[in-house]
């Protein structure tokens, strides 16, 4: 499977090239990886995170078949995106929770990391989530479009209130916000631009680069 997504990653075109794995070990003849880096620039959605799931979980097994924790090498996740699915985001986010356990993932926020994209940044291991100076990051609340009976109507709009339940959980656990700073932001029901230094005082990210 990963050598069907190194194959598709060399051979895909400019615009296409939207997910980047890139690890030595593909490019030299050393047999260990010297770059462990994944990139996400595009639109959190079923396909993109598959291919990103399918990366981390490659990296991780290499660091795993070390025995001692300091020859384990970090994972670093490049992500500059708009946002996307939250169902697709839960599950790189759940992915990304249990391979923290073997492995750091070192986050980098660059130009824009919003909408889904913020649980992204602050999954990465603490005390390593960086963001660039010049990158703007954007909260809101979950959003969907719906239609149908009355019955259909109200079952979505519980389904979508167990969402943001969800996703305010989530941001709790992985930032310094409380759960009544999470709501009063949502709340406002406009899109809530950060800049990076909020975004650090917050806890989305530690570190500004």
């Amino acid at each position: 499977m990963i050598k069907k997504l190194m194959d598709k990653l060399k051979s895909a075109t400019e615009e296409e090239q939207k997910i980047v794995l890139l690890d030595s070990s593909a490019l030299a003849s050393s047999p260990e990886p010297d770059l462990r880096t994944i990139g996400m620039f595009c639109d959190i959605n079923e396909e993109k995170v598959a291919e990103v799931i399918h990366a981390m979980l490659y990296l991780n097994e290499l660091n795993k078949i070390e025995k001692k924790d300091e020859d384990r090498r970090p994972i670093d996740f490049y992500l500059s995106t708009y946002g996307g699915s939250a169902d697709d985001m839960f599950a790189l986010y759940d992915i990304m929770r249990t391979i923290r356990q073997d492995s750091q993932i070192h986050t980098l926020g660059l130009g824009k990391v919003m909408s889904a994209g913020v649980l992204l940044l602050a999954a990465g291991t603490k005390g390593h989530r960086r963001i660039a100076k010049n990158c703007r990051v954007m909260v809101h609340s979950v959003a969907a479009g719906n239609h149908g009976n009355l019955q259909d109507l109200t079952n979505e709009l519980e389904a979508i209130s167990d969402l943001q339940k969800m996703y305010i959980s989530c941001l709790v656990a992985e930032t310094n916000m409380t759960e009544r700073d999470i709501k009063e932001m949502l709340d406002r029901n406009v899109n809530v631009y950060l800049s990076a230094e909020e975004a650090v005082k917050l806890g989305i990210a530690d570190i500004i680069v």
